[in-house]
């Protein structure tokens, strides 16, 4: 485990996408967000309590749309915030624009106990 680093969610750039996304041996949500986007700040809370809950069956990845524009590509991400959930290197769920606790929950439960 990484020293100095919440358990729970990591920021990547585009270099770490491979690595970190495509070859995780565990599911990984991606939540990509804008600082200059307002519904962004109300969901960056509730993604690391998410983060922190899940950290021993999902990994976590914070990635800022800006400087990474070929993962927004690659995860045809459109709006921020967004989710996506990749598991063994495919992307299997997204969503798109701010939603509460329990939609969150219920988007990330749904991929894990379908796998």
């Amino acid at each position: 485990m990484e020293t100095g680093m919440s358990k729970g969610m990591i920021n990547i750039r585009d270099a770490e996408f491979e690595m970190e996304v495509l070859k995780s041996k565990q599911p990984v949500l991606i939540y990509f967000w804008a600082s200059w986007c307002g519904p962004c700040q109300l969901m960056s809370p509730l993604v690391r309590i998410v983060a922190d809950s899940y950290s021993d069956r999902l990994k976590v990845v914070k990635m800022e749309v800006d400087p990474n524009p070929g993962s927004v590509k690659q995860c045809d991400v459109e709006g921020v915030p967004a989710f996506r959930i990749v598991q063994d290197g495919t992307l299997v769920a997204s969503t798109e624009g701010a939603i509460g606790k329990d939609k969150l929950i219920n988007f990330i439960d749904t991929c894990l106990n379908n796998n």
